[in-house]
């Protein structure tokens, strides 16, 4: 009997659309989806997606080229929409044939994804209702995610369970791969039966033992509980803050006072609001870069997700991925007993 045959089964239209063994996307984060670790990903089946965060064409070029020096498997690139080099960072996915671009931090517009399409580039985005998904779609979507406010880094206002009921089970014509809140092989099992193509996981993978990210990062989050992973609070509704979740510590109470800066700047009419978003997103970025790689726990961003509380150990990504898909067999296959019984 083939290994994993029952939850093979109902993941196969992810996998096709992914071109990978398993229906499993790595979660960019910045800083840590780097060449190695995406590369190692799709190396065990998975679908690995590099973080291009604040990057310009020539370092999204070399980080692509490294990539595919280390794996001729299919991976993704995740392309922040208000960076101003987006265009730019477009065409090198084209130059470079990557298959598939994930857009985030943002609603693409129509144009945008035919000049994607035009590289013959899958085009992958996020949605916050149903109503943003469907013109997503009708403007040529490939694929969805819908990703609850439990993941980690920037995330929106509604949960994962609530997306599911509002958008994918109101669209299951399209497909919909589910983020936020999911590690278990039985969740993964469920999101499928339920209906989504695939699940996309980042915080357990940021911890892998393929990840580059510093030790004292990795012990930060197998220390941290679920509700230790928090969003900063948004403090004035006139300049709009994307949500950024993370363990809180004094890096969290760095960026309410850079916040706070910015928006005097603003009502000063010194920024845009998009330049004081873009401020602020080079603070994460940078704040993130000092914990991941310099290991400054305390004043860096721990970016993780809600279900930090049940990662606990380093493991390999193979061991990760086989965990899931044991879990989710054995799941499958109880479930099918019982209906024998019925």
């Amino acid at each position: 009997m083939k290994k994993y045959e029952k939850i093979r089964n109902i993941m196969d239209r992810g996998c096709k659309i992914l071109g990978s063994d398993y229906a499993i996307l790595g979660g960019a984060m910045t800083w840590i989806s780097e060449s190695n670790l995406v590369s190692a990903m799709s190396n065990a089946g998975m679908f690995g997606v590099l973080a291009s965060g604040a990057m310009d064409g020539d370092l999204l070029k070399n980080e692509i080229t490294l990539t595919q020096s280390k794996t001729d498997r299919n991976f993704g690139v995740n392309l922040i929409l208000m960076n101003p080099k987006l265009h730019d960072l477009i065409d090198v996915c084209g130059e470079k044939k990557v298959s598939h671009v994930i857009l985030a931090g943002g609603i693409p517009d129509r144009d945008l994804m035919e000049k994607i399409h035009s590289y013959c580039i899958q085009v992958f985005s996020f949605a916050p209702s149903l109503s943003v998904a469907k013109r997503l779609f009708k403007h040529g979507l490939d694929s969805l995610i819908i990703e609850g406010s439990e993941a980690g880094g920037h995330v929106g206002p509604t949960s994962t369970m609530v997306l599911l009921q509002e958008i994918m089970l109101n669209m299951t014509e399209y497909p919909i791969f589910v983020a936020g809140g999911i590690l278990r092989g039985e969740v993964f099992a469920c999101m499928l039966q339920l209906g989504a193509v695939g699940c996309q996981l980042g915080t357990v993978f940021a911890c892998a033992q393929e990840s580059l990210a510093h030790e004292n990062f990795k012990k930060a989050l197998f220390r941290a509980n679920a509700k230790d992973a928090i969003t900063p609070v948004q403090l004035d509704k006139k300049f709009p803050v994307s949500p950024v979740r993370a363990i809180e510590n004094i890096g969290t109470n760095e960026f309410i006072a850079r916040q706070k800066e910015v928006l005097q700047k603003f009502e000063d009419g010194e920024v845009s609001v998009e330049e004081g978003r873009l401020s602020l997103e080079h603070f994460w970025a940078g704040a993130l870069r000092r914990a991941v790689q310099n290991g400054d726990t305390e004043r860096g961003s721990l970016m993780s997700g809600q279900i930090v509380g049940i990662v606990k150990e380093e493991k390999s990504i193979q061991d990760i991925i086989d965990t899931i898909l044991t879990e989710a067999e054995n799941f499958l296959k109880v479930i099918a007993a019982r209906a024998l019984f019925e």
